[in-house]
């Protein structure tokens, strides 16, 4: 084999593995993360960093995504982008109170 073959060989497979890798799936991440936060939650409650008003106060929010999240799956295709956006927001919030109820000094 020659050089000029080998290297062909190579940029085939290095141009054809793009096309043979997994689709990327979009939407499925809302759920990974609510699963990582409650994660974080429990782990704060065994370092007795979250205390129980802060644990109610989380349950709640999480309570209320879950909820939103059900809505917005029932309204038919899926979840859209707007809706997508907004749990992620809804999310993003949760996970800084999460944070700042973890490192509050106690």
């Amino acid at each position: 084999m020659t050089v000029r073959t080998v290297a062909t060989a190579l940029l085939g497979l290095v141009l054809a593995a793009p096309a043979t890798a997994a689709p990327v799936r979009r939407g499925g991440h809302i759920n990974a993360r609510e699963h990582r936060q409650a994660v974080r939650i429990r782990d704060g409650v065994r370092e007795d960093a979250i205390n129980r008003r802060e644990l109610n106060r989380l349950r709640g929010d999480e309570a209320a995504i879950r909820a939103e999240e059900r809505v917005y799956r029932r309204s038919g295709g899926g979840l859209s982008l707007a809706e997508r956006r907004d749990l992620a927001r809804d999310l993003n919030r949760t996970s800084r109170e999460i944070v700042r109820f973890t490192h509050n000094g106690r």
